[in-house]
């Protein structure tokens, strides 16, 4: 099990990306405009680095739903490695079997 603090820290981010998720994409859009002035441009980009870090989907990381655990994630199913094989084992998962040969 993670850390409940790591967890919670990720959730927090989550929250953060998805309350700035509008803002970020206007500005952005705003500045790929290649129409607009460079002061302008430059307003735009400082007000974009004024933003919170957290804000940025970048800083998101991928844990596991079940466990928290960070590493060994599997996109597809959203859970670790290790949640993975308790799960094949404890046959919740259809179609996945124990291997032995």
């Amino acid at each position: 099990m993670a850390k409940k603090a790591m967890v919670e820290r990720e959730r927090k981010r989550q929250r953060m990306v998805a309350r700035h998720e509008k803002t970020r994409q206007a500005m952005k859009g705003l500045l790929a405009d290649r129409d607009l002035n460079i002061e302008e441009r430059f307003k735009i980009t400082m007000r974009l680095a004024k933003m919170p870090r957290n804000s940025s989907p970048t800083r998101l990381h991928n844990r596991c739903q079940i466990s928290g655990r960070p590493k060994g994630y599997y996109r597809k199913l959203k859970i670790s490695r290790i949640a993975l094989r308790e799960l094949g084992g404890a046959g919740q998962i259809p179609g996945m079997i124990k291997s032995s040969w």
